[in-house]
């Protein structure tokens, strides 16, 4: 019994201080694929803030993170990937408990003041608060209790296929691309 326990509270300590310590987690809801978020860890759980359609809340902001996509909706489950700070490999893995929090909510004004610290090159820092009322969906990913974190993953790459898209960066050489190469290393 003890060694469950003690095994348990080594999995929660882990799992906070990888995630505390990533700029990034994976998060895969009950739809699409994972996605890479930015995050702040917060009273025990990791909180995000981005665009998002479910549970009536309006399409959202194109300047937040998307969320609609991934079916992460109240009371629904995720999982949460956190990579190495110094490594970029995968650390740990774990069952997160998804809780939407209310616009204006204690609970959602007090992880809103640490998202709002972490939010980079945003363009209305003195309003992002009202916007993110407004617009955007707060969620709180706290770890399931029973589950375990996962941390062998083994020896396969594990890598995602890149998203069908129309953008390309792949053209032809231009036929004087060459030519003007060279006549930079001559002078």
């Amino acid at each position: 019994m003890t060694e469950t326990v003690s095994q348990a509270l080594l999995d929660r300590a882990l799992i906070e201080e990888a995630t505390k310590k990533s700029g990034l987690i994976w998060v895969q809801g009950t739809t699409g694929p994972a996605r890479a978020l930015w995050h702040v860890w917060h009273d025990g759980a990791a909180c995000l803030v981005g665009a998002g359609s479910e549970g009536g809340r309006a399409a959202g902001s194109a300047d937040e993170q998307p969320l609609h996509d991934l079916g992460l909706v109240d009371g629904g489950t995720a999982t949460v990937t956190v990579r190495s700070k110094d490594k970029g490999g995968r650390l740990v893995a774990w069952q997160a408990e998804v809780t939407e929090l209310a616009p204006d909510s204690e609970a959602w004004q007090a992880a809103v003041e640490d998202l709002k610290g972490k939010r980079l090159n945003a363009p209305d820092a003195e309003t992002m608060p009202q916007r993110w009322a407004r617009e955007c969906r707060v969620l709180r990913l706290a770890p399931a209790a029973p589950a375990p974190a996962r941390t062998d993953f083994g020896d396969a790459s594990h890598a995602a296929t890149p998203l069908p898209t129309p953008a390309t960066t792949r053209h032809p050489v231009p036929a004087a691309l060459p030519k003007l190469l060279r006549r930079k290393r001559t002078r």
